[in-house]
């Protein structure tokens, strides 16, 4: 069997686990740096690994439009295409073909919709994004689901039938054996529609399940309390992937609730725009006050950034406008969040998850959610 999932630990509902995988196995709870067009931006492979990272996430959408799916399997496969050989996962496109573009068309049998580079027409049905994603090799491949608006019940239930038939044909359409195929509950903010979903999928009896349609605008409790209804809901041997979620104190919460994968653009895109992850927040390097500051942006943050640079130095390169600034900030805020992985791991194996977690987010003010796509 190319995928094993074994919980070696548990506090409360969170859990320490190890998911293997054909390329390599995952110690959970585990972030997957976000490598949108098959490159986390500004990271080499290498930069990656370094930084402690084993999961990198590639979109389906994007790599589908440009350089195109075919490409990349007759060059090899996305492993070799990026010159990455831990594990990926790929997303099925869902989330892309739904907010990206404002002319699609949805029926029972898939979604036609614009490219947002060119206008060219496109039609993805949950077949094609099986294909797709077999082309391009994951490891972790999604199913096609609908994402609808999480807070309209009566269009949330109707998007159900939908999204558990094109589960189905998903399943029925995966011919690798060497994929695991997750499928992804839906359900918005209602309690009955999350545990409907959710039964649904597991009479499929897949090797993983999602949590998707969170971060799209409801609130912190609102995601908390879907997060608290699937825990006993979803089968415990089985890994647990909230989609599109990075902000430290939403990592926090999801592990207390037992999620195992999380992955999200926000250490990336808040470098490109000058921000960097600290304890409670984070900085805007674009301030004034920085403009002489000789220390590092954390003063206890051993990352190569910190140990080389001062505020003053990397506010420099964000008013000029250099690649360097990309390149230090993500190194930073990417090391920020993968040792905050490693931490909870370690809490769990020691039992004070609880003291830990209640310690960190002392520190946070209620934030906006993480974002999902670059």
């Amino acid at each position: 069997m190319p995928f094993q999932f074994t919980i070696t630990a548990t506090s409360g509902p969170a859990r320490l686990g190890r998911l293997d995988t054909p390329h390599g196995p995952l110690e959970t709870p585990v972030f997957a740096p976000v490598g949108t067009q098959a490159t986390v931006k500004a990271m080499r492979p290498r930069d990656l690994r370094e930084l402690g990272a084993t999961l990198v996430l590639a979109n389906t959408y994007h790599l589908y439009l440009r350089p195109g799916d075919e490409l990349i399997r007759d060059l090899g496969g996305l492993h070799r295409f990026m010159a990455w050989d831990g594990p990926i996962l790929t997303d099925s496109g869902g989330f892309q073909v739904f907010s990206l573009s404002d002319t699609r068309r949805i029926d029972d049998d898939g979604v036609t919709f614009k490219s947002h580079l060119d206008g060219s027409s496109h039609r993805f049905t949950p077949e094609r994004s099986i294909a797709i994603q077999e082309n391009l090799g994951a490891d972790i491949i999604m199913m096609f689901d609908e994402c609808p608006p999480p807070n309209e019940y009566d269009y949330v239930k109707q998007s159900l039938g939908r999204t558990h038939a094109w589960a189905e044909r998903c399943v029925a359409a995966k011919t690798r054996p060497d994929q695991a195929l997750f499928g992804i509950v839906q359900g918005g903010v209602f309690r009955d529609l999350r545990e409907q979903s959710a039964a649904f999928l597991l009479g499929l009896d897949l090797p993983g399940y999602a949590i998707g349609g969170l971060a799209v605008g409801e609130s912190k409790a609102e995601m908390h309390a879907v997060l608290e209804w699937l825990h006993p809901v979803l089968p415990a041997n089985k890994p647990r992937y909230l989609m599109g979620v990075g902000a430290p104190e939403d990592l926090v919460n999801g592990v207390l609730r037992g999620i195992d994968i999380f992955d999200c653009v926000l250490p990336t895109r808040i470098a490109r725009n000058g921000a960097a992850l600290v304890l409670g927040g984070r900085i805007n390097l674009r301030n004034a006050q920085y403009t002489a500051d000789p220390s590092p942006i954390d003063p206890t943050c051993a990352c190569p950034t910190c140990a080389h640079f001062s505020r003053a130095y990397l506010r420099h390169l964000v008013m000029a406008n250099e690649i360097l600034a990309h390149i230090l900030l993500t190194t930073h805020n990417l090391h920020f969040l993968l040792s905050l992985m490693d931490d909870f791991r370690k809490a769990i194996r020691k039992g004070t998850l609880a003291d830990f977690a209640s310690e960190f987010l002392s520190h946070y003010p209620p934030a906006e959610l993480g974002e999902h796509s670059e």
